[in-house]
């Protein structure tokens, strides 16, 4: 059965969200404090209310299944719940969704031990601390098949050597999930395998931590692991399981990174609405020049289609309950993504005139990062190519001289199936 419709009960859930956001999420947004910062007092006293709040509310967490403490909503209902979510940076923070922790958490979940579980998942959980995933490399971007990082085992510990970029909140995070080599010889797919390392282990270097853009505060490290030292029992899976692993967090994930962009283009949207109705130049508002008129016309379509491929995906993991199936549809959302936040946010920009490029509004921000979204979790380019693979997947080529469609053989195969038809047709006439 096909519906548009959400549920009345959880649309008055939802109902709720938006308003809780609106008046007291989005404001934290412009104390200039980081919203993954959870050692800062000042932080910590404007979210943490909200936190208690939201528990209250029954909506912390949702992402996880109830053995967790969350409500094991699948994943329209985290979509419908994200795209509100995405309207304010500390948005998942505040309602504990929020990346990379979501995804660690996960992993931690079904591969982590009972003492790992303890120290690690539960404080995470309650946003007690944060973490990082440390896995894109220098020389080697988002391709693990040529990543260099390399954990050797030595008696009772591995040791890990190498270089890590962009390991996000890296200055922030009590432990970093690290991705390293353990088998070279390997098959590419089974060179990796992934690690619990303590924030606090020796011999973890920041080279660098970098912002997006040139506004944003450093958040995102090019990190050096020296002879970083861990237990054995800090690999997470198996041995040469890393893909595996990886895979754990990202499908739901990138539904749900999809719907906050959506949040968060709407919200340029109706930024772009107002300005063009407060307005004049030329003796008229924007509102009515027809340039203006198909900026607002095909941002409205271009959000509501987009809108639409991912709720369609979002429900069709949860028929299927198994993200390979989805695989075509998820590739097909994250390709689109940045297009669509880059595309309304650079009209948004140039409808404000020149303070759409200052700070002072968010346009020129949002631009930059729409970029960041097409790097992020793989580049464009490699989920347009599993998009096309899984489609052709569908088809099959001819070995005949002319296409299958070709006109003058199926008009012949028409008349020889239909020709006495026609021929008593003629003599009827």
């Amino acid at each position: 059965m096909w519906s548009f419709e959400t549920d009345p009960d959880y649309q008055k859930k939802l109902d709720w969200v938006m308003r809780f956001v609106k008046d007291e999420v989005e404001p934290l947004d412009y104390l200039g404090v980081q919203s993954y910062d959870v050692k800062n007092e000042k932080r910590n006293k404007a979210v943490k209310p909200l936190q208690a709040e939201v528990r209250r509310q029954g909506l912390w967490a949702c992402h996880l299944g109830p053995d967790l403490g969350g409500q094991g909503y699948g994943q329209v209902k985290l979509g419908l719940l994200n795209e509100i979510l995405g309207r304010s940076h500390f948005g998942p923070i505040v309602f504990g969704c929020q990346a990379p922790d979501s995804g660690n958490a996960e992993i931690l979940a079904h591969y982590g031990t009972p003492a790992q579980k303890k120290k690690y998942l539960q404080p995470l959980l309650d946003n007690e601390i944060v973490s990082c995933f440390s896995m894109t490399e220098p020389q080697g971007g988002a391709d693990p098949k040529v990543f260099t990082c390399r954990a050797e085992l030595d008696g009772d510990e591995w040791v890990i050597n190498g270089e890590k970029w962009f390991s996000s909140h890296a200055h922030l995070a009590s432990f970093l999930i690290v991705m390293a080599v353990t088998d070279p010889q390997a098959p590419p797919y089974r060179r990796l395998s992934q690690f619990i390392v303590p924030a606090e282990t020796p011999g973890i270097e920041m080279i660098r931590n970098m912002p997006v853009g040139y506004h944003s505060k450093p958040g995102h490290a090019y990190l050096r692991y020296n002879n970083v030292r861990i237990p054995k029992d800090h690999m997470l899976g198996n041995r040469g399981d890393g893909f595996v692993v990886a895979q754990t967090r990202l499908g739901g994930g990138r539904i749900h990174h999809a719907m906050r962009t959506i949040g968060q283009v709407k919200k340029s949207f109706d930024m772009m609405c107002e300005r063009v109705l407060s307005r004049e130049t030329q003796g008229s508002l924007l509102a009515d020049k027809q340039m203006v008129q198909e900026k607002i016309a095909d941002s409205w379509m271009e959000i509501e289609q987009f809108r639409l491929l991912v709720l369609q995906t979002a429900w069709k993991i949860d028929k299927h309950k198994d993200y390979m199936k989805v695989r075509k549809d998820i590739s097909a959302v994250k390709a689109l993504m940045p297009k669509i936040f880059h595309d309304v946010a650079a009209r948004a920009l140039h409808l404000h005139g020149s303070l759409g490029v200052t700070p002072d509004m968010p346009f020129a921000e949002q631009v930059i990062e729409s970029f960041h979204m097409g790097l992020a979790d793989g580049p464009t380019e490699v989920h347009k190519v599993t998009v096309a693979r899984q489609v052709l997947r569908d088809y099959h080529g001819t070995n005949q001289l002319f296409p299958t469609q070709y006109i003058p053989h199926l008009r012949d195969a028409a008349i020889a199936k239909l020709g006495d038809l026609i021929e008593r047709e003629v003599s009827a006439a």
